[in-house]
């Protein structure tokens, strides 16, 4: 799959007191930016639970750069980077117009729904983001 491009505007809610997007919620924008990516690729949650699978976080590393204010329009950006038998390791970035925010890497697990046990990312949806579809 191809960079995927969400737009994000900062609410109030997404603030500190000092109006400064708490650290937390940029990995909140990431969540939103690969949920989109994988639906745009075909795989809604509904496609994803119908193979009775889920995915997991398993490992983050973000590199905080500038912050973003209220009412800052931004970008959030997820790329796929790795596909492995059962884990998917995606690029992401934060910015506002050209300028990096936030960038890093967040790795995500395919388990079994009911055991939680890791299990292989089925092959077709294996096979559409490691060819970059």
């Amino acid at each position: 799959m191809r960079e995927y491009s969400l737009p994000v505007r900062v609410y109030i809610e997404d603030t500190d007191a000092g109006g400064i997007v708490y650290y937390v919620n940029y990995l909140k924008f990431m969540e939103r930016a690969r949920t989109e990516l994988m639906r745009a690729a075909g795989y809604g949650k509904t496609a994803i639970f119908s193979h009775d699978s889920m995915f997991v976080v398993t490992e983050t590393s973000i590199k905080y750069l500038k912050p973003a204010t209220l009412d800052d329009e931004l970008l959030v950006t997820a790329a796929v980077s790795e596909v492995r038998g059962v884990t998917l390791t995606f690029e992401q970035t934060v910015r506002r117009g050209a300028e990096f925010l936030c960038n890093g890497t967040v790795q995500v697990a395919c388990v079994d729904r009911q055991s939680l046990k890791p299990r292989r990312i089925p092959a077709d949806m294996r096979a559409r983001l490691d060819n970059g579809e």
